[in-house]
């Protein structure tokens, strides 16, 4: 049971799995009840229904978080906690902590540091259910915002890692010696691999498929890219793939790029890859060993090449429907269900009897006005 054991109700257009009820859900810590009746057809058909009622949907799913608030996963302590708090207040009711390519000493710090907060309910924080090991095992010549301490992937490592907290995703470069092979042994271990920071081929890419790869890591970016001679690592995306994730904050990804995708990859999902800057004001943050500057809501290296985002999931969606012009429940399933759905989680992700309470209601400018996790209310407008 989570600090809140008070009943709530929220009414409204109630997106649920099987489309929108106009109604209330009921609920402690997990759904209760969710009750009403089926919005008309014409408002089923609007990109937004327009009754006049606030918006409830599941709460946003993002499953790579390197910061935010000011603070860094990598810098250990109690980061993810204060990381945690700040993506509550945009919608984001579970997350995954993300690490950066660094020694392994390094991770060891933030992952010492992350594996007991996955273990608790931070009061008014989203749920961190576990870890995305972005490296280091990646390519150097796609680093991006990658500090350069590449390695090839050793299975003793990561079970090392893996008792410290548990990997939940790993971004993994397969044209590597060795990391077909990799991606079986952590498959095996229920990890999910994502073909990333590859310079890899087409081949390559599905060749990591067929080995148990089951995503690609922000897809565009850090990757060979589309040709049709040489379709490289996004030609195998578009191809092949069934979920990836995907940065909307229209600096990554040109939304006609978006829309490519989402018409060929079903489960796309969006996630944030944001860093220390989001939420915060335009200056200088730390991503891992590295130094970033936020200015006008980019945020890039010395040399202008763009590290992680100041991106949240509220404003993700609002970018999904405002200018790639998805439907809401669209949009919202690429937040929530999608990514809950890759965790094989039956129990996130969406408002149906019996599901935690995560539960995010907007308004009809997609402004957050309040956002419950497991039941407790962990911010309103």
């Amino acid at each position: 049971m989570t600090a809140s054991a008070r009943s709530h109700s929220l009414v409204g257009n109630v997106l649920t799995p099987s489309g929108w009820l106009r109604g209330r859900i009921v609920f402690n810590d997990h759904i209760e009840v969710v009750e009403g009746e089926p919005l008309d057809q014409q408002q089923q058909e609007n990109q937004l229904p327009n009754n006049g009622d606030l918006y409830v949907l599941p709460g946003f799913i993002d499953l790579h978080v390197h910061g935010g608030g000011g603070r860094d996963v990598m810098e250990g302590g109690d980061a993810a906690r204060t990381i945690a708090k700040m993506h509550a207040r945009h919608g984001t009711t579970s997350m995954l902590a993300t690490t950066m390519t660094a020694p392994s000493a390094e991770i060891e710090k933030a992952l010492t540091a992350v594996g007991p907060v996955c273990r608790e309910h931070i009061s008014l924080g989203a749920r961190v259910l576990g870890v995305h090991l972005e490296g280091p095992y990646i390519n150097s010549g796609k680093l991006g915002a990658q500090p350069s301490n590449v390695r090839v992937a050793v299975m003793d490592e990561l079970y090392r890692y893996h008792a410290m907290a548990p990997i939940r995703v790993l971004t993994l470069a397969p044209e590597i010696t060795g990391h077909l092979d990799a991606i079986r042994a952590i498959s095996a271990m229920g990890v999910r691999v994502q073909v990333g920071h590859t310079a890899g081929s087409y081949e390559d890419s599905v060749a990591a498929l067929e080995a148990g790869a089951a995503g690609f890591t922000h897809l565009f970016n850090a990757m060979t890219g589309l040709h049709h001679r040489e379709p490289g690592a996004v030609g195998a995306a578009l191809a092949h793939a069934e979920y990836a994730e995907l940065i909307p904050d229209l600096r990554h990804v040109h939304p006609g790029a978006m829309r490519a995708a989402f018409r060929t990859i079903p489960r796309l999902f969006a996630v944030t890859d944001s860093t220390a800057a989001a939420g915060m004001p335009d200056g200088e943050y730390r991503l891992g060993s590295n130094t970033v500057t936020k200015c006008l809501g980019a945020v890039r290296l010395s040399d202008g090449t763009i590290a992680g985002s100041a991106l949240t999931m509220d404003q993700a969606l609002r970018n999904l429907v405002q200018s790639v012009g998805l439907r809401i429940e669209d949009a919202s399933r690429r937040l929530s269900f999608y990514p809950a759905e890759y965790l094989n989680l039956k129990d996130r992700g969406r408002l149906e009897q019996g599901a935690w309470a995560d539960v995010v209601v907007v308004d009809r400018e997609l402004k957050v006005v309040t956002v419950f996790g497991e039941g407790e209310c962990l911010w309103a407008r």
